[in-house]
């Protein structure tokens, strides 16, 4: 059985609005990104507590950490970041999901990404490693400005790495986006699957800027992805991200009328390809 989550920070910015939103949706999983207009890593002991107490009594529990670990330039100093990603790892603990999204660094400025496999890769075994031993696991979410930008980098990061405690998260509508591809079932998904453990649902047309579409009317084949995955008889979160009224490099909004409309279709996909969800 999968479990549909939500980004319900694309909703309101305010934690209570959330959790309202996603109890009246019947949807009892969230991807915690930001609460309040503060980063989910940089919330203090006090806010975590209260955050946590909000969550009880919702009963929402917390499929992933939404966390922006690296989303950060490789000529920038590792140890602040790796500070950062230690918080990560104690508030993920904390809010009992062993599941933290990451990303896979940017160039330094002028530089290309692809040129650096090696730095990119230290940085993430160094994060596996602290993982493992506590218990996590890290999601890498394939995206544009990132080494992970297309299907074949993230790959090339899972055998580099090779840890029990990183995988991949699939986001379809990054791969429209950023490698203006609309076969990714073929291209992208065909390569990745062994390996990843996680997916989020944001469908996009191939040449919009920063607003996605409706699951299954863009490119991303949000449809025969469920297909694919009931097939698979995947168990993992299906996460809604849509973006449906702006996206761009650090989150997006959806409105509450547009995030009922794509949950309604990504329930009637799994419905049609008999895939049970809660």
């Amino acid at each position: 059985m999968v479990k549909i989550s939500a980004f319900a920070d694309e909703v309101s910015n305010d934690f209570k609005e959330q959790l309202e939103f996603l109890q009246s949706s019947g949807i009892g999983w969230i991807e915690i990104r930001f609460l309040n207009g503060e980063n989910c890593i940089d919330l203090s002991d006090e806010k975590l507590a209260e955050v946590k107490s909000m969550l009880k009594s919702f009963d929402i529990k917390v499929s992933a950490l939404a966390s922006p670990i690296g989303k950060y330039a490789l000529d920038a100093d590792f140890a602040p970041h790796f500070t950062k990603f230690r918080r990560a790892v104690e508030i993920a603990k904390y809010l009992d999901t062993k599941l933290i999204r990451m990303f896979s660094f940017f160039s330094p400025e002028n530089g290309s990404i692809d040129d650096y496999k090696d730095e990119v890769v230290d940085r993430i075994k160094q994060m596996a490693a602290l993982a493992e031993k506590e218990g996590v696991i890290l999601t890498q979410e394939n995206d544009t400005w990132t080494y992970g930008h297309s299907a074949s980098k993230c790959v090339e990061l899972i055998q580099a790495v090779h840890s029990p405690a990183f995988y991949l998260t699939y986001d379809p509508a990054n791969f429209v986006f950023g490698e203006k591809e609309v076969d990714s079932i073929n291209t992208c998904w065909s390569i990745m699957k062994p390996w990843v453990n996680h997916v989020h649902i944001k469908d996009w047309i191939l040449g919009s800027l920063d607003i996605g579409s409706l699951p299954g009317n863009g490119d991303a084949q949000i449809e025969p992805l469920i297909k694919e995955l009931a097939a698979e008889k995947y168990e993992g979160f299906l996460t809604l991200e849509p973006h449906m009224s702006s996206g761009g490099k650090f989150g997006g909004t959806t409105s509450i009328e547009q995030y009922d409309a794509a949950l309604a279709k990504v329930r009637g996909f799994c419905r049609k390809y008999g895939m049970n969800y809660e």
